[in-house]
C-alpha cells in the first residue's frame, strides 16, 4: 500500500463498450494492487447512442465523457477512465485530469481482410474512418499514390461494431487506433501499422487519462502512483497544440510528441482542410522538457508555427 494514500473505496464511471470496460478493469486492478476497494459503474453515453452522424456534427468527443462527469459531480462515481484522445481539451470547471498513464502504441492501424496496405486496395475501393484527421492524411497518401478512385467513407460505432461492418463487406479496409486493437487482443487483425511519417497520430492517442472532481485531494494522492511522467509530458504538448488551435473534433488536426535520442521532446503537428481546398500543413519543433509547463510551452510554439504556415482554427474559417 502506498504510504502517501490511505485505502479508499473507489467507484469508476465507465462506458460499456468492450474497450472502455477493459480500460476500467485495467485501472481497477492497479488500484486494487495498491490496497483500494474498487467497483465499476457502467454507463451509456450520447456518443455511444448517436451513430448515424459524424462526431464533428453532433457535439464532438465530449459526448463520450459528459454523462461520466455528471456521475462524478453527483457523487455516484469517484473517477472516470478515458481514452485521452476522447477527452475535450478544456475540462469543465471543477474537474481535473488527475493522472495520465503509460502510453500504449499511439499509431494508426490499417485493418482489412484482403488488402495488406493502401496500395492493395481494389479499383474504387472504400476505406472507413470516423476521424477527420485520418480523412485528410489518407486523402494525401492516396493522392500521392495516384488513387483518386478510392473513396473514404464515415465509420461510427465502437471497435467491435466497426470490425463487424468491415467483415460484412461495407468497407474494403478501415483505419483504427492500434492501441485499442492491442488492448483487446486483436493484434492479428492489423495488416499494417502506419508510422507517424505516414499517418501522424491524434493528440493523446494510445494514452489513458483519469478524471476526478478537482476538490478530491484524496483521489489525487491515490492515483499519483499510476501516473507516467514521460507520457504525461508528451500528451500535454500534443493537447496544447489542439487547445491552441480551437480544440474541436471538427478540425482535422494531428499532434504527436516523442523523445529523441538526445532526450529532447520533438513535437510534430499537421492540419488539413476536410473540404480539400488547402494543402496539408506540417510543422515540427523540439525543446528540453522537464515539466508539464515546459511541454505546454512547446505546444504553444508549435501551434503558432502551424498558424504561421496557414492552418486555420475553426473560428478563423467562419
Amino acid at each position: 500500500m502506498s504510504s502517501s494514500a490511505a485505502p479508499l473505496a473507489i467507484t469508476i464511471a465507465t462506458r460499456e463498450s468492450r474497450l472502455a470496460l477493459w480500460q476500467a478493469e485495467h485501472v481497477k486492478a492497479l488500484l486494487e494492487g495498491l490496497g483500494h476497494r474498487v467497483t465499476l459503474l457502467g454507463m451509456t453515453t450520447l456518443g455511444d447512442q448517436i451513430l448515424d452522424r459524424s462526431l464533428s456534427k453532433v457535439g464532438g468527443k465530449g459526448l463520450f465523457v459528459k454523462e461520466l462527469e455528471v456521475a462524478l459531480e453527483e457523487g455516484r462515481a469517484d473517477i472516470a477512465v478515458h481514452s485521452l484522445k476522447d477527452v475535450p481539451m478544456e475540462l469543465p470547471e471543477g474537474f481535473a485530469l488527475a493522472c495520465v498513464m503509460e502510453r500504449e502504441d499511439p499509431r494508426d492501424a490499417f485493418v482489412s481482410p484482403h488488402c495488406a496496405g493502401l496500395a492493395d486496395l481494389p479499383a474504387n475501393g472504400v476505406v472507413g474512418t470516423s476521424s477527420l484527421r485520418r480523412l485528410v492524411l489518407l486523402r494525401e497518401a492516396l493522392d500521392q499514390a495516384g488513387r483518386s478512385d478510392v473513396r473514404i467513407e464515415p465509420l461510427r460505432g465502437n471497435l467491435d461494431t466497426r470490425l463487424r461492418k468491415l467483415d460484412e463487406g461495407q468497407y474494403h479496409a478501415i483505419v483504427l487506433a492500434a492501441a485499442g486493437l492491442k488492448r483487446l487482443g486483436l493484434s492479428a487483425r492489423i495488416r499494417h501499422i502506419f508510422e507517424p511519417t505516414e499517418s501522424l497520430p491524434a493528440a493523446g492517442q494510445g494514452a489513458l487519462g483519469i478524471e476526478v472532481r478537482a476538490d478530491r485531494s484524496d483521489l489525487l494522492a491515490a492515483l499519483a502512483p499510476l501516473a507516467h511522467a514521460p507520457t504525461w509530458q508528451r500528451v500535454a504538448a500534443e493537447r496544447t497544440v489542439s487547445r491552441a488551435m480551437g480544440g474541436s473534433c471538427s478540425m482535422p488536426l494531428a499532434a504527436y510528441a516523442d523523445w529523441d535520442v538526445a532526450g529532447q521532446l520533438r513535437l510534430q503537428a499537421a492540419w488539413g482542410d476536410p473540404d480539400g481546398r488547402h494543402a496539408l500543413v506540417r510543422v515540427a519543433g523540439e525543446a528540453t522538457v522537464r515539466s508539464l509547463a515546459d511541454a505546454e510551452a512547446l505546444g504553444q510554439r508549435v501551434a503558432g508555427d502551424l498558424r504561421q504556415a496557414g492552418a486555420k482554427p475553426p473560428l478563423a474559417e467562419a
